[in-house]
């Protein structure tokens, strides 16, 4: 799928850049894997907020173990489950999305796995933070000092790699019941609840700054072309069919009779 010129800077790959404010998350996933699988080119998606606070579950993960259902059920949050791996998130208009979709030879001497796209993220991101905090890579997690502001997921195919990051620029501590407490959790967690393990990136920069400096770091890995939404070609239902859904009702409380097993780190 082509729908710019793919004209190149002194050999530097193209990076189509797509802005994007209070997008709905399931439509943005349902995006990111349409680009993932049909297209050749490279491309970042910064979505700043979505609309309605939704929680978002990766590929396997499971309501019972996961989530505290009956508050879920009750106050009728909507739940994805992502085509991607990794953790569990509830998500808002304080979250910040930035997602990386890239051919395995976009970035020159980069392995096409977990943790080589892991890091070389985190090198990404130093440049935007750089004097700001003690920012690092904990794990599969950013963090300032021992708090995590930054969760990642990843989905792997033959011959193209995404990495998508929901960012806390602030969050709703009442969201947060939302979610279970981890029995499986990072290391540096140390038992942590939700709220002495998370911290807002509001509190180190300001909003347009963090976009606008993620932004630049990308221009020193890419020649960044600005594409908007309605630019992108939509594939026909036969070429492309997306796996993200929304989880109806009638499964979660389904779920609830499920006994509960160790879950997934948020």
């Amino acid at each position: 799928m082509t729908i710019v010129s793919q004209a190149r800077n002194f050999g530097t790959p193209v990076m189509n850049l797509v802005r994007l404010k209070g997008y709905p998350i399931l439509h943005q996933l349902h995006l990111e894997e349409q680009l993932l699988r049909t297209s050749s080119e490279n491309w970042c998606i910064i979505n700043d907020g979505t609309k309605d606070p939704t929680i978002v579950m990766g590929v396997s993960g499971k309501p019972a173990e996961l989530l505290e259902i009956n508050s879920v059920v009750r106050d009728q949050v909507p739940v994805v489950r992502r085509f991607s791996g990794g953790g569990t998130v509830i998500v808002d208009d304080g979250t910040i999305f930035i997602t990386f979709i890239c051919s395995k030879d976009a970035v020159p001497g980069l392995q096409p796995f977990p943790q080589p796209i892991m890091s070389w993220s985190s090198t990404l991101y130093e440049k935007v933070f750089q004097g700001i905090g003690d920012y690092r890579l904990r794990e599969n997690d950013y963090v300032f000092g021992e708090r995590k502001f930054g969760g990642n997921a990843q989905s792997i195919t033959k011959h193209r790699w995404v990495h998508h990051t929901s960012f806390l620029w602030d969050y709703n501590v009442e969201n947060m019941g939302y979610l279970k407490h981890p029995k499986k959790a990072p290391k540096y967690r140390l038992s942590r609840s939700h709220l002495d393990f998370i911290c807002s990136l509001k509190n180190y920069m300001p909003r347009t700054i963090f976009i606008d400096r993620t932004t630049e770091a990308t221009r020193t890995h890419f020649s960044v072309q600005p594409v908007q939404l309605e630019e992108i070609e939509q594939p026909s239902s036969l070429e492309f069919s997306p796996s993200s859904r929304l989880l109806m009702e009638q499964e979660l409380e389904s779920a609830m009779q499920q006994p509960e097993a160790a879950t997934m780190v948020c």
